[in-house]
């Protein structure tokens, strides 16, 4: 672990991977310290913002101890799918299964908001599973909203129509991002994701 300063009311801690990432955002976010304002995680990083003295921060961060059970600890939600993606296809092949065992494995396990970024209200969501998905060689101009897709180890929602290399496996109807909402993101991270299958149109 290192920590690092990010101007004068942050500090940056570093880890070694993304499970520690979650661990250590589960701990924090649980009990967080004094003064502490904000607390944004990242695949290998977690950014701590606070109005306090940083020297003191830095030492409570250090001392840490992450949770052991981060996966299993935020609210679970359902996110109702419709599997007929563009790429449902390319991604069995790459998998080398069927259509159907992608769907099967991708309700069947429950999936974590590890963060968020790219857009608002995107969650990159992992999962205990064995993905290893790439992108697209050619990503698309356009990616409707409420795309479900995958890449790397990730699985998300494309909150609105933006460009995007993932692979496309379904949509859904639920409102990943409504400025309406309070909160307006639906995902956030430490929170928990089943997808449930809704047919194929």
């Amino acid at each position: 672990m290192r920590i690092l300063p990010a101007g004068d009311r942050a500090l940056l801690v570093e880890l070694d991977d993304l499970d520690e990432v979650i661990g250590y955002y589960t701990a924090l976010a649980a009990d967080p310290p004094a003064d502490v304002i904000d607390i944004v995680p990242a695949a290998r990083t977690v950014l701590v913002t606070t109005t306090g003295d940083l020297a003191t921060l830095s030492r409570t961060l250090h001392d840490l101890t992450p949770s052991a059970d981060s996966r299993t600890t935020g609210d679970l939600i359902h996110i109702p799918v419709i599997y007929d993606g563009a790429d449902l296809g390319d991604v069995a092949d790459l998998l080398g299964c069927s259509k159907d065992d992608v769907i099967g494995r991708h309700t069947a396990d429950e999936w974590t908001v590890a963060f968020c970024g790219f857009a608002p209200g995107f969650g990159y969501l992992t999962s205990a599973g064995d993905w290893n998905i790439p992108r697209r060689s050619s990503p698309r101009t356009k990616v409707p909203t409420g795309a479900v897709a995958l890449a790397g180890e990730f699985s998300g929602v494309y909150p609105r129509e933006s460009p995007g290399g993932w692979q496309l496996i379904g949509r859904t109807t639920a409102k990943i991002f409504d400025q309406e909402r309070d909160p307006a993101a639906l995902f956030h991270p430490g929170r928990r994701v089943r997808f449930v299958d809704a047919g194929r149109g």
